[in-house]
């Protein structure tokens, strides 16, 4: 990497480079000599004295003069060296660099043969992406249960809460049921990021699977999961699919199972319940079909074909749009897809997404990517920097989500284990690289416009900070296109760079899309604690029934009316709504039966305005042996 000096093509001797202040000075020195008059005393104009008497008025003169000179001096080195130097990147061995492009010429010396040849190119690739993709997206039918249904990692029987409605009628069928399932790859590391309740537990930034394996040999037969549970994540953890290749499958529902024991399995810590809950499931033993997410055989295929483009073309207009297309359908169609269970869905959404990213793109490309590849031969740097730097980035659900880094939020910061090492980290390498790239561009003589604009990039982001009610998230998309500019020029940490912001650009818009760099609270909260108003419960009255035959109960009360805004209250047993009543109605109480012996039973309230309802309060529990644990403060 080094700068465009050294003996010019006549044999002249280099230029010399200087900075404005000397060049200034010799400038000065110069035209005196040549051109400056000294005037005597007595030829010189009585008006000398006369003006000396009526300076014009400067408002620098109240600035002291060290900070005058210190303000010159720092804008003389911004402005960089006079005339700049603008970078250029000589090949390690360029022999061997440059070897592709030789081929390509000696074989196909005109301009037409070299059209026929990328057409041909275009249309191996996607004859070849095409075909893995069809054999990876659309699975056989499963052998007497039918063409499975595409599951999302994230999916679950069971809505959180009160969503499956009173006695969780809303979620039925409880047992007697089947369904073919097709989990897609890389579920495992899908987690909860809001506190996620499970009986008297709290859950957050871990897989959402509870039970597993029920006897010592961990047989199939014996393993069953709550319905709230992932369902990917627990055929993962149950062994029936694979979580590189994902697989297809039968799920069975069993109804209520008691005791779903916390297992370490494949990776995957499962969360243990020691209660009953009304649904369950299980997967049928030899239905694991050979249906495979062929996301890696995939990536292979454009991989392959990348590189073959990198090595084989210099035109920045052939390779740059290429490349992203390619790598901007595998994203949406096989290495990060949307969470739709319709994969003609999938192909439809990428599309849509497809053209205005096109549009942002051709602005990277005429502004950045040109001025940093146009003349560039180094095709095998240009492969492992640039292009290897696109793939880490758009492959960001394998590389930067591994950073414990969910969301840039002060809670989420707080809550997720190693967020603030890793926060400190990202950061201080950031700010390294923003400096080496401040002082390429000040070497090219660039710095004071870039400065300017990055100026304006703060200011409008503070600003946008200041609105209220709204809260600023920088997504993928937007740090690739607000950073790019600084690496428009040529020398080889900017290839990296700008390989890696171009695919993380890549990737948050074939995975997300374009979302608002403005977002409400509640768009921020997804499905996380509200912050209302929780109910305040008496101690409950229990009655044992020892000795009569009947099972024990225990009764809550509490006072009407119900705080303003309010006018219901909901009570989850073990997570499940088992009363929902309102003002209106005039009831103060609540009574629960056991439902089985020997097991403990949790219960949580909330309040109810219609049918939404506020945060559930954390669980209260009625233990074993008929005592009662008050709830702890604060919601679940």
């Amino acid at each position: 990497m080094e700068s465009r000096d050294g003996v010019n093509e006549e044999g002249a001797p280099p230029q010399v480079y200087r900075d404005d202040d000397d060049a200034a000075s010799l400038h000065s020195h110069d035209s005196a000599a040549s051109d400056g008059i000294l005037i005597n005393g007595s030829e010189a104009s009585d008006q000398e004295s006369y003006s000396s008497q009526q300076e014009p008025y400067y408002a620098n003169k109240y600035i002291p003069p060290r900070l005058i000179r210190a303000w010159r001096a720092t804008a003389t080195w911004v402005k960089g060296p006079q005339p700049p130097r603008p970078w250029k990147i000589h090949p390690i061995f360029p022999k061997v660099q440059t070897a592709p492009i030789q081929f390509i010429n000696n074989y196909f010396p005109k301009r037409k043969h070299k059209v026929s040849l990328l057409v041909f190119f275009y249309f191996c690739w996607l004859l070849s992406f095409g075909l893995v993709l069809h054999r990876s997206a659309f699975a056989a039918d499963i052998k007497g249960f039918g063409s499975p249904v595409r599951v999302r990692c994230n999916d679950r029987f069971w809505v959180d809460a009160n969503g499956c409605g009173l006695n969780g009628d809303l979620c039925r069928p409880f047992e007697n049921s089947t369904m073919a399932f097709r989990c897609p790859a890389n579920c495992k590391r899908v987690e909860v990021v809001n506190p996620h309740a499970v009986g008297d537990q709290e859950v957050n930034y871990k897989p959402l699977v509870i039970g597993g394996p029920t006897d010592a040999d961990e047989t199939l037969e014996n393993t069953f999961y709550r319905a709230d549970s992932f369902i990917c994540g627990s055929a993962i953890h149950a062994g029936f699919v694979n979580d590189a290749s994902g697989g297809c499958g039968v799920i069975s529902m069993v109804g209520e199972k008691t005791h779903f024991p916390s297992v370490n399995r494949r990776r995957i810590s499962s969360i243990g319940f020691d209660s009953y809950f009304p649904k369950s499931f299980t997967f049928v033993p030899g239905t694991a079909s050979k249906c495979r997410d062929l996301r890696w055989p995939l990536f292979a295929v454009s991989l392959t074909f990348t590189i073959l483009l990198s090595l084989f073309t210099t035109s920045p207009a052939v390779f740059f749009p290429s490349a992203f297309l390619g790598i901007f359908m595998h994203v949406a169609l096989a290495s990060d897809p949307p969470n739709l269970t319709d994969y003609y869905a999938i192909i439809s959404i990428a599309l849509g997404r497809l053209l205005p990213a096109s549009f942002c793109m051709f602005a990277v490309y005429k502004y950045c990517v040109v001025p940093q590849q146009q003349g560039l031969h180094a095709q095998v740097e240009k492969t492992i920097l640039w292009l290897g730097g696109v793939w880490v980035g758009a492959l960001n659900n394998y590389t930067f989500d591994k950073i414990p880094i969910q969301r840039l939020t002060p809670h989420d910061i707080k809550q997720q284990p190693g967020a603030i090492p890793a926060l400190i980290i990202v950061a201080t390498s950031l700010l390294s690289i923003a400096i080496g790239q401040a002082w390429a561009m000040r070497v090219e003589g660039r710095l004071p416009k870039y400065l300017a604009l990055y100026g304006m990039i703060v200011g409008s982001v503070l600003a946008l900070v200041a609105i209220p009610k709204m809260n600023v998230r920088i997504h993928h998309y937007i740090l690739g296109l607000l950073l790019v500019p600084g690496t428009a020029m040529q020398n080889r940490p900017s290839l990296l760079f700008q390989g890696i912001l171009i695919g993380l650009f890549i990737n948050g818009i074939a995975r997300w899309g374009f979302d608002s760099i403005l977002q409400t609270p509640d768009e921020l909260r997804g499905d996380a604690q509200l912050g209302s108003l929780l109910p305040s419960i008496v101690a409950p009255i229990v009655y044992d029934n020892v000795g009569t035959g009947l099972m024990p109960n225990i009764t809550f009360e509490w006072e009407l009316p119900f705080p303003k805004h309010y006018d219901g209250l909901s009570i989850l047993v073990n997570d499940v709504e088992r009363y929902r009543g309102y003002e209106d109605a005039g009831k103060e109480s609540f009574t629960w039966v056991k439902h089985i012996k020997d097991v403990p039973e949790y219960f949580r309230f909330a309040f109810m305005n219609g049918n939404g309802r506020g945060d559930y309060t954390k669980a209260g529990v009625w233990g074993v042996d008929g005592s009662w644990t008050e709830m702890a403060p604060g919601p679940s």
